[in-house]
């Protein structure tokens, strides 16, 4: 089992990294101000699902054949770039009605967010980076101690990014009542979604 000196040194560290700006939590303000509060708590639900997907591909060591694949990893990279910029156009030319914000199912949100995270390799690679300096061997079999953590990191980004997206989501409800603000509420959304995409795109491997 992991001993609790090493959970109180990864809690705190996992916080600090969930209360990092970054692209999930831009993710979930973008569909907060798009879809509403219930679309951005389920995206970053979605969110947290890849996270856990991620996790569990490193403890089994697949993260590894990403890390040393470039082609590998850029087809999934290329593959988010595409999605987001499908969400940007989405959110550009129909994501916002003058009578309020669309009606966004939940289950369409969860999914955004867990394709949005599964085609971002760079989690995987910070995965890979982050959670094996609090894994001990020693302490029991090392996929169930990667999902451990896991699980605290993904719970911990479930409540901050969907807090934002929440406050974000009631800023939308607010603002929608004009037509000129819905529009804007539209382009700022889809401006997200396009930045997150070049974001993407430009980075690097390493």
């Amino acid at each position: 089992m992991i001993d609790a000196v090493t959970l109180l040194a990864f809690i705190p560290a996992a916080l600090a990294l969930n209360l990092t700006p970054g692209a999930d939590m831009m993710f979930c303000l973008g569909q907060g101000l798009r879809s509403g509060r219930r679309a951005a708590v389920a995206a970053s639900a979605g969110i947290s699902a890849g996270s856990m997907v991620h996790v569990s591909l490193a403890g089994l060591g697949l993260g590894a054949v990403v890390s040393a694949m470039p082609a590998l990893f850029d087809l999934i990279r290329w593959a988010g770039v595409v999605y987001l910029l499908y969400l940007a156009w989405g959110a550009l030319h129909g994501g916002l009605a003058a009578e309020g914000l669309p009606p966004r199912r939940g289950a369409g949100a969860f999914r955004s967010g867990l394709l949005v995270n599964l085609t971002n390799p760079k989690v995987i690679l910070f995965v890979l980076a982050f959670v094996p300096q609090f894994v001990r061997p020693e302490a029991g079999p090392v996929l169930v101690q990667f999902l451990v953590f896991g699980l605290i990191l993904a719970a911990g980004g479930f409540f901050i990014n969907g807090l934002i997206g929440v406050f974000a989501g009631q800023a939308g409800q607010q603002l929608t009542g004009s037509p000129v603000f819905a529009r804007w509420l539209g382009r700022v959304s889809a401006g997200i979604f396009a930045g997150l995409a070049v974001r993407l795109a430009i980075m690097e491997r390493a």
